[in-house]
């Protein structure tokens, strides 16, 4: 029926009714905080590009999941800064590795806390890349280009994998974008007798513009280049389904889409085929826009929040990683 019969408003007068009806609802349950943990004691530092947060030494990292563990979110991601970098990624895949050290304090004083290990090599290669590199030089000796060697990588990132979940971690996530890690990584769990270790792929991570204040909070920035011959053009939809496909034909438990927002078609469309559970990252370029926008009076900072969000988990996204989890869980409590 037609108006004046139809009225759609009729449901939209006071915000019972409003709430009563809403199709898309946000909870704590779903979130999952990143956190950056680096070395010390009582550190606490603030990343000047995303204003409200820091890396965290061990024992802060502590203190700040007892506190979300409080207000419902049940999952983390971390991401590790190592005291030292080369050019095989030592630190990710050390028994004693920054992450693998946070893993078993947060397991210890947290237990049920839900973590998640960012498998990438970039926070702990003196270059910066996400994988192996090897220069090309010219005949004068002069080096002129590189090469992310793929299949040397996918040794390390199994290696890696297999020391996270030694140290506790619960779920490996690569992020990497090489071709055939989430294989390699489950043969290599596999045969560390990790075989209930879900993989969650970054099945289709876009070689973005949003990553730029990730990159200081993990120190992460390429030195040379950048990572466009193994993250994906941004302008390519139909390469995204085929990228998700191969990862769960090889073994991913959960598939991710980063960036979130930029990418809600690719979310609904992910979430239309694969009947995997499906996550999506808020990342640091979003989360930094809005501060600083807020910052500026020029939005209302919650109400864009919560909009966010929302049109992520309303694209399909069943799991969001979001460095505003904490601060929506309370706003949801």
């Amino acid at each position: 029926m037609a108006f004046p019969d139809t009225r759609l408003r009729r449901l939209r007068q006071s915000e019972a009714l409003r709430s009563l009806v809403r199709e898309t609802r946000l909870s704590p349950e779903s979130f999952v905080y990143p956190l950056f943990i680096c070395p010390g004691e009582g550190v606490r530092k603030p990343i000047g590009s995303m204003p409200g947060v820091f890396n965290l030494s061990v024992d802060e990292a502590v203190k700040e999941a007892r506190e979300a563990f409080a207000l419902g979110v049940k999952a983390l991601i971390l991401f590790g800064l190592p005291e030292t970098k080369d050019e095989t990624a030592t630190g990710a895949w050390a028994d004693d590795g920054i992450v693998q050290r946070a893993a078993r304090a947060l397991k210890s004083e947290v237990p049920g806390m839900l973590l998640i290990g960012d498998v990438c090599l970039c926070e702990y290669m003196s270059h910066g890349h996400c994988g192996i590199v090897q220069k090309k030089t010219s005949a004068k000796g002069a080096t002129q280009e590189y090469e992310i060697l793929n299949d040397p990588t996918l040794e390390i990132l199994a290696r890696t994998a297999v020391s996270q979940a030694k140290a506790g971690i619960d779920i490996v996530a690569p992020s990497d974008m090489m071709d055939g890690r989430v294989a390699a990584i489950r043969k290599g769990l596999d045969a560390a007798e990790f075989e209930n270790t879900p993989i969650l792929a970054y099945a289709a991570k876009f070689a973005s513009g949003y990553y730029g204040p990730f990159r200081e909070a993990a120190d992460s920035a390429p030195q040379f280049g950048d990572r466009r011959s193994y993250q994906m053009d941004p302008a390519n939809f139909r390469e995204a389904m085929h990228e998700i496909a191969l990862d769960v034909e090889e073994g991913a438990d959960m598939i991710m889409v980063k960036p979130a927002l930029p990418y809600l078609d690719v979310i609904a469309a992910a979430r239309d085929s694969f009947d995997l559970p499906l996550a999506a990252y808020q990342v640091s370029g979003e989360y930094a826009m809005i501060e600083a926008a807020a910052r500026n009076g020029w939005i209302e900072r919650e109400r864009v929040i919560l909009e966010s969000l929302t049109s992520i988990r309303r694209a399909g996204a069943s799991i969001i990683l979001t460095y505003y989890a904490k601060e929506v869980a309370k706003l949801l409590g």
